[in-house]
């Protein structure tokens, strides 16, 4: 369950799709955070990428520059790279990410890492509807409590002062013994709500006739 490589100065990790998620979240030099907030979540990060991450306010997708992944067919098949000006041809990178195993099996995968002056794990009573600071690039609910995982410029993550600052990462896998899948659950993000033994979204067609080209 290695991490392979970091590269602090061109902000890229590279990790095998079993790799826990926290435990890239040790090997990230400070001032720099994954796409991805500090918690644990079945599957590691292979489980990550077939969900299409957790709790982002942004396009997490475009976060994952380089696959190794394994096609329905059997196929070992490598899409992108490690610079973000990477792509020739037809992008798999970007179906792959979210698309719950339809694809395929990730194998390896090079996330980018973005600077963080100042970085912090907050919650409060809420919901998702309610307006956020600045900072929050990821957010969740786990039943009446919002979460936030807030990154940027120190000033910033002044204005969570009276949130309650979490001393450390949470690890939500005993949560989902059955798995991590969609389905009415507790811990809401703004994709969807995230059940134990709960399924995939309907595919489009054009996702299963790619499936069946690879």
């Amino acid at each position: 369950m290695p991490v392979l490589a970091v590269e602090p100065d061109d902000q890229y990790l590279v990790a095998t799709a079993d790799t826990p998620l926290l435990a890239i979240w040790e090997a990230v030099p400070g001032g720099l955070v994954p796409p991805f907030p500090p918690v644990e979540l079945p599957g590691g990060l292979g489980g990550l990428l077939a969900r299409g991450g957790f709790g982002q306010r942004f396009f997490f997708p475009s976060e994952v520059l380089g696959l190794v992944f394994r096609s329905p067919s059997g196929r070992t098949i490598r899409a992108g790279g490690r610079v973000i000006k990477n792509v020739q041809g037809y992008d798999l990178v970007r179906p792959f990410v979210g698309s719950f195993g339809l694809l395929g099996e990730a194998l390896e995968a090079t996330l980018r890492l973005r600077p963080a002056r100042a970085q912090g794990l907050f919650r409060r009573p809420g919901g998702l509807e309610d307006p956020l600071p600045p900072a929050a690039r990821f957010v969740w609910v786990d039943g009446g409590t919002r979460y936030v995982y807030a990154a940027g410029h120190p000033r910033e993550l002044e204005a969570y002062a009276d949130w309650e600052a979490l001393a450390g990462p949470l690890d939500y896998r005993p949560r989902f013994p059955r798995g991590m899948g969609v389905g009415e659950g507790p811990i809401r993000d703004l994709r969807f709500s995230w059940a134990d033994g709960g399924g995939a979204p309907k595919p489009p067609a054009l996702f299963r006739r790619l499936a069946e080209a690879l």
